[in-house]
């Protein structure tokens, strides 16, 4: 159990998102920095496919929407975050369902 070892368990999630900003060109560098693929622009912001490490989906979502909303507060964050057969969805800070993850989907 990784609580007696004093580990945390480090998963590499597949992250698909839109992200929607007033202020799109302050956070496309950071998302860039921050995630592992694609940051492709759309009307509203960008189009974020690519991977991420951490010990949970959750914990993931609040660290990129935090990190976002620093430079830009008006920052909004729907996301998929997929590993070990697992596709977890949020809204901003709210998660909205767990499914088993498509035969497509990516996560380790």
């Amino acid at each position: 159990m990784s609580w007696q070892t004093g580990t945390v368990p480090d998963t590499s999630f597949h992250l698909v998102a839109d992200v929607s900003s007033n202020s799109p060109d302050a956070i496309g560098t950071l998302l860039e920095e921050l995630v592992d693929g694609t940051v492709t622009p759309t009307p509203d912001g960008f189009h974020v496919d690519g991977f991420m490490r951490g010990a949970d989906a959750r914990e993931l979502n609040r660290f990129l929407l935090s990190a976002l909303r620093r430079v830009e507060r008006r920052t909004r964050l729907r996301a998929e975050w997929t590993a070990e057969g697992e596709t977890q969805r949020f809204f901003d800070y709210v998660p909205k369902g767990t499914r088993p993850a498509a035969p497509t989907e990516h996560g380790a």
